[in-house]
């Protein structure tokens, strides 16, 4: 399943830490980077769309342990993890992205997806 998931800027690097416990390793510590959505009210977001194995909603909605990888000097900020998957808004069905919540939607290509939760590009840079 696709997942388009937006993230307020406030959210970033828990964001990125949850998106390293549920993923595959350090690389996805840079899933969310630089801001480049914005909602009606200005509020920015950083995006990602990724495509997850069936057992990914449930891992990401279960508690979280420590990534197998993740050795001494830890990498991982599992208490930013946490923030972040209590943030974590999943849907299958369009829902507004806010600045408080980490919002994410299976099922729509992402520019559909980032749509339907109200965001537009911010308008000082182009989105690939």
């Amino acid at each position: 399943m696709r997942i388009t998931a937006a993230c307020p800027e406030a959210l970033i690097e828990d964001a990125n830490n949850l998106a390293m416990v549920l993923g595959q390793g350090p690389a996805d510590g840079m899933t969310y980077g630089e801001p480049k959505w914005q909602d009606a009210d200005g509020h920015l977001y950083a995006a990602a769309s990724f495509v997850v194995k069936p057992q990914w909603v449930g891992g990401a909605q279960s508690a979280l342990q420590r990534p197998e990888w993740d050795s001494e000097p830890y990498t991982v900020n599992m208490a930013g993890a946490r923030r972040a998957q209590a943030a974590l808004v999943f849907s299958l069905e369009p829902v507004l992205a806010t600045p408080s919540a980490l919002t994410a939607i299976g099922g729509m290509n992402g520019l559909e997806a980032l749509a339907a939760m109200g965001l537009v590009p911010k308008e000082d840079v182009e989105v690939e």
